[in-house]
């Protein structure tokens, strides 16, 4: 990918235009979508700053504004989950063709779920911030529970496209309730900027409606799922609930308030730590596969091998056969030059 920053538009399913950016080089770091944001606005921000800088040093950051938002097209039809679907496996499509690693925040994460599932081969690794497994009507156990989740879609109603931020002030403190006054008062700009209020209703009722608990039992990718502890908006317990649904998920508690981490509290150093610890083998896998110009099904061979799974795991895993994964291998190694399963992993950790 182009180490420049560039924006460029794709074609969903039902036509729909969906605006993309990316930023920096390396390996591919796909953002699957969630509300309030804008492509170009996000570089102006005192909030997304940081997390555009920080995912970009390493890697190709790709985002792309949710249907309704942004520069994305903002009159549609239909929202909904299926769409929504649509609308990351359209971006997907664009990417270069080898796996790449996949990051869901909030709402995004139970997309990012959905995408690993349905496209196990693409997705190399699979990050989870601040998400939930179930939205606030499907989780809601009692009446006062049920009865916040329709308040947050009527305040919508009345006040999102209002002169006067207190409506949408409610919806910033949930966001980044340890944000500064600059922070804030951007946070409320965005808000309205990003979308109208008919589009933020009809998203947040399709929100509230996600269930994917179960289904993230069947994920079978490397997966860490981080959540802070004191979140507002995503309630702790809803990311440790998704963890423990997740087949061999690593699960990071970070000691913040905020739903949305700001480039100032320690909680955001040990975010970043923590995310190039566990993508480093897969980078450097998918620099080795590039450079010996592996097959894309090569590519995810050597990315498993490099984390020391043995060929029966790998055929369970990828959906093949033994006997193909050791004909992959010993093409890999005469690719990669090298004689022994053990210089392979060597060559692929060293990138």
């Amino acid at each position: 990918m182009s180490p420049s920053r560039h924006i460029r538009f794709c074609t969903s399913a039902d036509g729909t235009r969906i605006a993309v950016s990316c930023e920096g080089s390396g390996p591919v770091l796909l953002r699957a979508a969630h509300w309030l944001t804008h492509v170009v606005y996000d570089h102006e921000s005192p909030v997304w700053r940081p997390w555009i800088r920080g995912l970009s040093r390493d890697h190709c950051y790709v985002r792309y504004d949710q249907r309704g938002c942004g520069l994305s097209d903002r009159f549609v039809r239909e929202i909904s989950f299926k769409v929504w679907m649509e609308d990351l496996e359209a971006v997907a499509a664009t990417l270069p063709d080898r796996p790449f690693a996949l990051l869901g925040m909030s709402q995004g994460g139970a997309l990012a779920i959905s995408y690993a599932l349905r496209h196990p081969g693409r997705v190399s690794h699979l990050i989870l911030y601040g998400a939930y497994g179930q939205g606030a009507a499907v989780r809601a156990r009692t009446e006062e529970e049920r009865l916040e989740a329709e308040t947050l879609v009527n305040l919508v109603r009345v006040g999102w496209a209002r002169d006067n931020p207190a409506f949408r002030q409610v919806f910033t403190n949930t966001f980044i309730p340890g944000g500064t006054a600059e922070q804030h008062d951007w946070w409320n700009e965005l808000e309205r900027r990003t979308a109208t209020p008919d589009t933020v209703v009809r998203t947040l009722e399709e929100v509230q409606r996600i269930d994917v608990l179960d289904a993230a039992a069947g994920l079978r990718v490397p997966t860490l799922v981080l959540h802070s502890r004191g979140d507002q908006r995503v309630p702790f317990e809803e990311g440790c609930r998704l963890a423990a649904r997740i087949p061999g998920a690593r699960f990071v508690a970070l000691e913040s308030r905020n739903h949305v981490l700001l480039g100032d509290e320690p909680a955001w150093q040990v975010f970043q730590d923590e995310l190039a610890r566990f993508l480093a083998p897969a980078d450097a896998a998918a620099r080795t596969a590039r450079d010996a110009r592996l097959t894309l099904a090569e590519a995810e061979v050597l990315r498993l091998v490099a984390t020391g799974v043995d060929n029966r795991a790998i055929a369970r895993q990828l959906g093949k056969s033994e006997k193909t994964v050791r004909n992959q291998i010993t093409a890999i190694l005469d690719k990669l030059g090298v004689h022994s399963r053990a210089e392979a992993i060597v060559r692929a950790l060293s990138g």
